[in-house]
């Protein structure tokens, strides 16, 4: 029988490349997505096409507001920053607090209640906005908090964060969801996207996503459509 993991599920192109990836490794997916209060709530949609495309095993939506705390231009009123320099040093306004601690933490809390050890985050430290919480020292901390705060990791219970995407450039992320049959018209990546629901262009998630399939030589399928 397969084992389960949680992933967690955006409806963006990494999380959906990681949450295949590990599939493809005979994992059976459950998995979680975050209404979290981000503007950019056209992910959520696309979550629900993109886990149906995995067959994951099941889909819960959990909603959490963030925007109770703002402090990031994804759950305020802070405008989303566009056409910035991506080798600049500073982290954006895009970063939400704490947000992966917080997500790994109710994966973890699901995990823990299916008997399952793993947990998948399409987290990346190479193409990617400079936020703290996708480094894999991150991660590698998480894991050791996992083993230390559940009832699970004390009887011994092994918790693996499985970061499939960390050392990845998007150009290969995207070359790897190709050769998996991924649909990436099913996915949403922009920060502010127009009135229609089209991409904006102008985000780091917008030019990093296009950016990547030039370097992949693949057209992207959104942007094809439109």
């Amino acid at each position: 029988m397969p084992k389960p993991a949680v992933a967690l599920l955006s409806g963006g192109l990494d999380s959906y490349t990681a949450a295949a990836m590990i599939a493809a490794e005979g994992f059976s997916i459950y998995a979680l997505t975050i209404r979290y209060g981000q503007r950019h709530v056209r992910e959520v949609e696309a979550s629900r096409q993109v886990a149906s495309a995995l067959g994951v095993r099941q889909h819960l939506k959990l909603d959490l507001d963030l925007r109770s705390f703002g402090g990031s231009s994804l759950t305020s009123e802070l405008p989303v920053p566009f056409d910035r320099d991506l080798d600049a040093r500073d982290i954006p306004s895009t970063y939400v607090p704490a947000r992966n601690t917080i997500f790994l933490s109710l994966a973890l809390g699901w995990a823990e209640v299916l008997g399952a050890a793993d947990i998948v985050i399409g987290v990346n430290a190479l193409d990617y906005s400079g936020y703290p919480d996708c480094r894999p020292e991150f991660v590698s901390a998480f894991e050791t908090l996992a083993a230390r705060a559940t009832k699970a990791g004390v009887e011994g219970v092994r918790f693996r964060v499985h970061t499939p995407l960390i050392a990845m450039s998007k150009a290969d992320i995207i070359r790897t969801g190709h050769e998996l049959g991924l649909d990436y018209s099913l996915t949403h990546s922009c920060y502010a996207p127009l009135p229609d629901g089209k991409p904006c262009g102008r985000c780091d998630s917008c030019v990093l996503r296009a950016r990547g399939f030039e370097e992949a030589r693949l057209i992207d399928p959104l942007t094809a459509s439109h």
